[in-house]
């Protein structure tokens, strides 16, 4: 019973990709803050407070956010399904029958390439909720689940 294994965490490589991508969208609004600061609040009380602000959110999103989300990814399967499980402020636990996969791709975007990992991206039979993202895997391992499960559906076929 797949209950009975234990959660597989995310590669630690991930845990940079998640920060970085938290960067890439802070940095241009605290630039963005520091110009208009510069520009519109030169001469008023409120000088300074609207970068203070905007880097302090964006230091708790690059530094403490990332941490949390990548503590609470983690996946397992056994012969017969996958589950994947998610979520910070909403959970999400998803198991999916092999018998049920449409087809499977491994992606890696140069975020991934850069911190050696991988997506597992499942696509099912139905239209809600039919794709499945199993990220921060090693590469290898990517490669070997979907190679594990795409044998599982052929026998399943024959």
């Amino acid at each position: 019973m797949i209950e009975d294994l234990p959660l597989q965490p995310p590669e630690r490589g991930y845990l940079h990709v998640l920060r970085v991508r938290a960067l890439i969208f802070w940095l241009p609004l605290l630039i963005v803050a520091l110009v208009v600061d510069r520009l519109v609040l030169a001469e008023s009380w409120a000088t300074g407070l609207t970068p203070l602000a905007i880097g302090i959110i964006a230091a708790i999103a690059v530094l403490v956010a990332p941490r949390r989300v990548f503590r609470r990814l983690g996946w397992r399967a056994d012969g017969e399904q996958l589950q994947a499980v998610r979520g910070w402020l909403v959970h999400v636990d998803t198991i999916v029958p092999f018998v049920r996969v449409q087809h499977i791709d491994v992606s890696r975007a140069p975020l991934d390439k850069m911190f050696g990992t991988a997506t597992l991206v499942i696509h099912t039979a139905g239209t809600h909720n039919s794709t499945i993202v199993v990220p921060g895997l090693a590469p290898e391992r990517a490669d070997a689940l979907r190679s594990s499960i795409r044998s599982t559906i052929r026998s399943d076929l024959e």
